[in-house]
């Protein structure tokens, strides 16, 4: 299963994103996106390096900011490409 780690507080991205059949994971440190290793990561959009994410470059990265949770799934699932 695809495995979306999404910044903690963004509680109906997250809800979203479980309805559309994603393994959602809350991370709140940098240590959590190292131990669940992601294959997207969701932001809310007010720090362009969220949680030092500098060692995740293959990892897309959606950011939530102004965007319904709807559009966020979609480019979820856009920037994954056939993985999904």
């Amino acid at each position: 299963m695809t495995k979306v780690a999404i910044e903690s507080g963004l509680r109906p991205f997250q809800e979203a994103l479980k309805n559309a059949g994603f393994v959602v994971v809350e991370v709140k440190q940098p240590e959590d996106l190292k131990r669940e290793r992601p294959h997207a990561v969701v932001v809310s959009g007010m720090d362009s390096n969220f949680l030092g994410m500098s060692g995740f470059s293959d990892t897309p990265v959606v950011t939530a900011s102004g965007r319904t949770p709807e559009e966020v799934v979609k480019d979820v699932r856009r920037s994954l490409g056939p993985r999904e």
